[in-house]
């Protein structure tokens, strides 16, 4: 790690400890040479991963974006925000440990209506239709009556 004030490569760690979300590692280096003292972060790699549109454009994966369509859905339910962060997190954690570098946006959705489904049914619903494009009532009908089979 080179100094920031006179470009010397050699330091050594004077501190070291976790910053508060546990995401990285800070570090406080003294250089050797000129003996002034700066902060280095240690952070994990991440493959970026790409997701295919329907159109089959491609695009970097935006957890939020995720996290924002189930903020919607869950509008006004009584849902709490640590589930729905617990499912985002999920939801992240299934695509990056698939080792896969592109994922389909439909992939995507089935993951989120599956986590909906047991988080609350009403914003699976409306997620779902969002998701399917629904055209009538007799489509959304369809859907609802595949819930209730499911259920009993």
């Amino acid at each position: 790690m080179k100094c920031m004030y006179c470009g010397c490569t050699d330091s050594k760690v004077v501190d070291s400890r976790a910053t508060d979300d546990g995401s990285s590692i800070r570090r406080r280096r003294e250089c050797t040479a000129c003996g002034k003292r700066f902060t280095t972060y240690e952070t994990i790699e991440m493959t970026p991963i790409l997701v295919i549109k329907s159109g089959g454009t491609r695009e970097t994966f935006d957890e939020n974006k995720i996290k924002n369509g189930i903020i919607k859905a869950c509008e006004k339910r009584p849902v709490p925000m640590y589930k729905i962060d617990k499912l985002v997190e999920s939801i992240k954690k299934e695509i990056y440990n698939s080792l896969e570098q592109e994922v389909s946006s439909k992939q995507i959705g089935e993951m989120v209506m599956a986590g909906l489904r047991e988080i609350d049914e009403v914003a699976y619903v409306r997620f779902a239709s969002v998701y399917h494009s629904f055209k009538d009532i007799t489509t959304f009908m369809k859907e609802l009556e595949k819930m209730m089979k499911a259920k009993s």
